[in-house]
């Protein structure tokens, strides 16, 4: 075979090459999309689909929050977003001028939206009903107004660090709203609309909509009448002291329902960005850092948050400790010069002069810190640090709030007889409030370690309950014997011995002082605290407040105790609780 032949061949072979290879490839094209067809075709349609829709949230309205007597304390109002899609405009000056004349908008921030080519550009949130209205009757292609739920406090700075606020995007950020956020926060919804190729809603087609499911209600054990009677009663013990800040919880102590919580200063819950307080001079020169420390700082709720050494009120877990261990009666006799002497220590007691001979009872109604620490060196370290673990204190109190510090105790270890008595009368180690008031609930109600709770029930939008809340409980940490006693004891302290500013005629009021000194103690400062319950036989009712650096006398018997007395005033017939 010449060469021209072989060319040819060679040619002829190319050609049947490429034509097989075209074949092969059309034969893949086609099985590919026969498969697209026929088993893409749903998902293929529906990204088509998508590239046509235009998608809208609806946001659901959060679900109230209601105190105990079904007055709603948290609500909504009804808000506007107001925003532009770029493609629907058909006159940019128009839109232009109606934003900025409606929404008191700069035109260069406007227009630089409206130019803006996306989707969908939010001109303003948070925009009030009335003036959505308004942007809706100019009939602005282009100019969408979507109604929105904003969250709306009735009492404004009314129980602020318990209720908590939420933030732009409705969803809790402290207190009860970021903790039953679950139940309150709803489902949101969806408005679907269909476009052209040019991203123009077409009007014939229909619009669909997801409609929103509204958030659950919540129920609380918080009574806003008692709010109202200890904020009224805190605020004023607050300016007369020149105090730093001061505190109040009322609790029932069968259940642990919490019936008020206050920390004055409180913040508008309506306006929880804006400083109060010192923190309102400290903003004029604060950086943005600075300006979220501050902000931080008010929104702590000092009851639940804080730790504090508490003083002489702790000598209520020390008594119980003492008697149900059997290590002192009542009658047990002691004798007080005025100190203590342990190790190398010499400990004083408040009266410097000290009381003499007196038995465990005498001791107690004097806030006698010498027979305390004889009642603790009694149990030994060991049987000080069973207690505490049996009554609790070594554990959080399980509250439906967000951030409970914990105690902060000495190790058992490192626990010599210094601190084992310096602990006995409520020095050198930390507590919450709510820790100790929860621990001498536990006390005085028979001897039952209960939650600490405000949250009751869950309801949905037609008031059905969806859900009740449980609390953990534990029975008989404390003998119903020992119990009594130290009911009769806390009775006493407030009939004749130091808590006696907090009697109130015609009822049995129990109760213990505390004055603490803060550290470092060349400083000088105090806190001045008062624990107190009632009827003194059967308590329905526990409180307790602590003084933050009042000026001037800061004993607790005489700041602090008639505050109890005034807010039980007020409180106890409201409750229903008669005199005797």
């Amino acid at each position: 075979m010449d060469l021209k032949d072989r060319n040819c061949t060679f040619h002829r072979m190319k050609i049947l090459i490429v034509f097989v290879l075209c074949l092969a490839g059309f034969g893949v094209l086609t099985v590919r999309l026969g498969y697209l067809m026929l088993f893409q075709s749903a998902y293929y349609t529906a990204l088509a689909e998508e590239l046509h829709e235009r998608e809208r949230s609806i946001k659901a309205a959060r679900g109230r929050i209601y105190d105990a007597n079904g007055t709603v304390i948290a609500d909504n109002r009804t808000v506007c977003t107001i925003s532009v899609i770029h493609n629907q405009i058909t006159d940019p000056d128009a839109v232009v001028a109606a934003l900025c004349e409606h929404l008191s908008l700069s035109e260069e921030e406007v227009r630089e939206k409206v130019e803006t080519y996306s989707s969908r550009e939010i001109i303003k949130s948070n925009v009030d009903k009335s003036t959505g209205d308004a942007i809706r009757a100019c009939d602005l292609d282009g100019v969408k107004v979507d109604e929105d739920y904003r969250r709306y406090y009735p009492f404004g700075s009314l129980a602020s660090r318990v209720l908590g606020f939420t933030g732009a995007d409705n969803q809790g950020i402290i207190g009860l709203e970021v903790q039953y956020e679950e139940y309150l926060k709803g489902q949101n919804g969806t408005i679907l609309t269909l476009t052209d190729a040019r991203g123009v809603e077409i009007d014939t087609a229909a619009e669909q909509r997801i409609e929103p499911v509204e958030g659950m209600s919540l129920y609380l054990s918080l009574d806003v009448n008692i709010q109202k009677y200890a904020e009224q009663a805190a605020r004023k013990v607050m300016e007369q002291k020149n105090a730093k800040q001061v505190s109040v919880i009322v609790m029932n102590p069968q259940n642990g329902e919490i019936m008020a919580m206050v920390s004055v200063p409180e913040f508008d819950l309506n306006d929880p960005f804006a400083l109060t307080g010192t923190g309102e001079t400290e903003a004029a020169s604060a950086d943005s850092g600075e300006y979220q420390d501050l902000l931080n700082q008010m929104w702590r709720n000092p009851c639940i948050n804080d730790t504090y050494e508490p003083g002489s009120t702790f000598k209520i877990i020390t008594a119980a400790a003492g008697l149900e261990e059997g290590v002192v009666s009542l009658e047990d006799a002691f004798y007080c010069p005025g100190y203590k002497i342990v190790e190398d220590r010499r400990i004083h007691c408040h009266k410097v002069a000290g009381h003499g001979a007196e038995n465990f009872l005498q001791g107690a109604m004097n806030s006698c810190n010498p027979v305390f620490i004889e009642v603790g060196l009694r149990l030994g370290v060991p049987g000080m640090y069973q207690y505490f673990e049996q009554f609790g204190l070594l554990e959080k109190t399980g509250i439906d709030l967000p951030g409970e510090a914990g105690t902060i105790m000495h190790r058992q270890e490192d626990m010599g007889e210094v601190e084992l008595a310096t602990v006995s009368f409520g020095q050198s180690f930390q507590i919450t409030p709510l820790q100790l008031i929860t621990t001498a609930s536990s006390i005085i109600n028979g001897g039952t370690r209960i939650t600490p709770h405000f949250g009751v029930e869950a309801r949905s939008s037609d008031g059905s309950v969806i859900r009740e809340f449980q609390y953990d409980s534990q029975e008989q940490i404390l003998s119903e014997e020992t119990s009594e006693t130290m009911r009769y004891i806390l009775e006493q302290v407030v009939a004749e011995g130091t808590g006696n500013k907090a009697y109130l005629e015609g009822y049995r009021i129990g109760g213990k002082t505390a004055t603490s000194e803060k550290l470092p103690r060349s400083e000088n400062k105090y806190i001045s605290s008062f624990l107190g319950f009632a009827p003194a036989d059967d308590p329905q009712v526990i409180a307790l407040i602590t003084i933050d650096e009042p000026e001037g006398i800061y004993y607790g018997g005489t700041i602090a105790a008639p505050v109890i007395a005034e807010i039980f005033d007020n409180i106890l017939p409201y409750l229903g609780i008669e005199k005797d």
